[in-house]
């Protein structure tokens, strides 16, 4: 047999393999999941519990306060005045209600509220673009949408963090991206954090290329300016809608024009929707209006090749969940504090999984992390919690527990609460059981990195040190990582950045004032919030919406089962 007869019949192989595995899933689809009936982790709240619990629950609400006042603070956008000269002089919607026009409903899941709150360069809120995941027609598709109150619609290093980290939720999950593009290009005096590295705004052009040759459809809505670079995200789209009178897309505007040949010229006919409707052939759909445009991305949407499962089916599952034993509203006294204030995990998974039911792994062994089996609204997920430092024992049992799942395609839900510091070392036995101690948490590291299975991280407590990238923390590539309000994240927490620091008794009071320093950064570094201003993680979320968000965010990920042609082909649609 020749080199291209072998060629051509592995090619069969796998083809007749992928088509298999489609036709399994689809058939999956009608099938009956395994019963199943997991032990009750009845763990109601004691009076032993009472200090603790009543300490973390007035942090909570401290912090749920501060939420709730820069979702506030996000919600004005630009501001009145923006606003106005927004809707009243550009006569254009702001972007909820674009949003209200193109989603099935207002239940959707918004990315990254707090984005761009604080910065060295000032308060970008929202980092000037809404993102998240919604329904249109009933399929979930990340969307992409500028506000243009926001600076003008202009980006930010942000914002291109923000958009970037949109689209690799859409690569990873396999979800259909909406873009409403309202932009006003690069704010030029961060061109340099802008424009020239690889995560820079260039990448945006380089994914939806990749995403096309990947069959993850992308439509782009232009329902505002698109210049300079922002014009080439509708061209590069598989289909685009413009919308008359308030759609643009040129790299230089008119002033521009008038500037380089002294001709003076309307934005519309310069590159107004008719000319690229009528002309250029830069857009497939011209729509009087942003309603019309927004019905003609809806239609779009339901022309994709995506097979979703019957309404009665979705029903009857629903009907069939167990709701927990305890209220969700306990987690606000359950989330810790600081790490002394932690109460048993066990009681946060009870009151999150489908009727607090939980089949424990290697309940005996390795008991500062707890792993194990549940359902999150009828989804079988394999949970990973800590419950004290990670030690030998604990990764050990970790690394088998994600090899595990791994081999059983079951999602891994990591509830993340690192202890703040390694026990030093003070002797030779002690040098030897760290040492094998970084070995097993090697191991478990390289199980994390490698497991092929959706991975969701919900930090409840501290995401601090070695321990935190065991747990699949941002570096480990987790498809959503979330953070609760009491959340805290650094290498270490405030007040126990001593035990990283070199000792020198002779610099001692020097040592002092520097260890002070430190901790005078980390109280504000550490912060929930200063982390999701800078986009290390995809949103805060409050501890009582979290059952709910895992939710939504299984059935984002199931959705890629449903997508009749995924087949990687190596030509993408090309525009004339």
């Amino acid at each position: 047999m020749t080199d291209m007869h072998r060629y051509t019949a592995s090619r069969f192989v796998e083809r007749y393999w992928q088509r298999s595995v489609c036709g399994m899933s689809s058939v999956a689809g009608r099938r009956r999941a395994l019963p199943s009936a997991f032990p009750v982790l009845d763990l109601p709240l004691l009076p032993i519990h009472k200090h603790i619990y009543e300490a973390n629950l007035r942090n909570s609400n401290a912090w749920c306060k501060k939420y709730t006042e820069f979702s506030e603070k996000v919600m004005e956008g630009g501001g009145e005045r923006a606003i106005a000269r927004h809707t009243q002089r550009n006569r254009k919607l702001l972007v909820r209600d674009r949003l209200r026009l193109l989603l099935d409903d207002e239940d959707f899941l918004e990315l990254s509220l707090f984005a761009g709150l604080g910065l060295p360069y000032g308060d970008i809120p929202s980092a000037g673009s809404m993102t998240g995941i919604g329904r249109i027609n009933g399929l979930w598709c990340v969307f992409v949408a500028s506000d243009a109150t926001v600076k003008g619609g202009t980006s930010y290093p942000i914002t291109v963090k923000k958009n970037l980290r949109a689209q690799e939720i859409a690569i990873k999950n396999r979800l259909p991206c909406v873009y409403l593009v309202d932009s006003g290009g690069a704010f030029l005096p961060l061109q340099s954090e802008i424009f020239p590295d690889k995560n820079h705004g260039g990448r945006t052009f380089y994914n939806e290329a990749i995403m096309s040759a990947m069959k993850i459809p992308q439509v782009a809505v232009v329902c505002g300016s698109c210049t300079a670079g922002g014009a080439y995200m509708p061209t590069m789209a598989e289909e685009a809608v413009m919308v008359h009178r308030i759609g643009t897309i040129f790299l230089g505007g008119p002033p521009l024009v008038k500037a380089a040949t002294g001709e003076e010229v309307t934005p519309e006919d310069l590159g107004g929707a008719r000319l690229h409707a009528e002309v250029s052939g830069c857009v497939d759909h011209f729509a009087w209006e942003e309603k019309e445009a927004f019905d003609y991305t809806r239609n779009i949407i339901s022309t994709l090749n995506f097979l979703l499962p019957e309404e009665e089916e979705e029903t009857k599952k629903r009907n069939a969940e167990e709701e927990p034993l305890h209220s969700l509203e306990e987690l606000l006294g359950l989330a810790p504090k600081s790490y002394n204030y932690s109460l048993d995990v066990k009681m946060v998974v009870s009151r999150l999984v489908d009727g607090s039911r939980f089949l424990e792994f290697k309940a005996r062994y390795g008991t500062s992390l707890v792993t194990g089996f549940a359902k999150i609204h009828g989804h079988l997920v394999g949970i990973l919690a800590n419950d004290g430092q990670l030690s030998y024992e604990a990764t050990l049992k970790g690394s088998h527990f994600v090899q595990l799942c791994n081999q059983r395609d079951v999602p891994l839900l990591f509830l993340q609460n690192t202890a703040p510091t390694a026990a030093l070392t003070l002797s030779t036995k002690q040098a030897e059981m760290n040492s094998n101690h970084l070995k097993a948490q090697g191991s478990m590291m390289s199980a994390v990195a490698s497991a092929s299975v959706p991975k969701i991280t919900v930090v409840i407590g501290g995401c601090h040190g070695a321990d935190s990238y065991a747990m699949c923390g941002r570096a480990f590539d987790p498809n959503f990582l979330f953070l609760w309000p009491n959340a805290k994240v650094s290498i270490a927490p405030p007040g126990h950045i001593g035990s990283l620091l070199p000792l020198d008794g002779e610099q001692e009071g020097e040592q002092k004032k520097q260890e002070e320093e430190l901790n005078r950064m980390l109280v504000e570094e550490s912060s929930a919030f200063f982390s999701s201003s800078r986009m290390w993680d995809d949103g805060v979320i409050l501890p009582q919406n979290t059952r709910k968000v895992l939710r939504d965010v299984l059935d984002i990920i199931k959705q890629q089962r449903y997508q009749l042609s995924t087949e990687t082909l190596q030509s993408i649609p090309l525009r004339m």
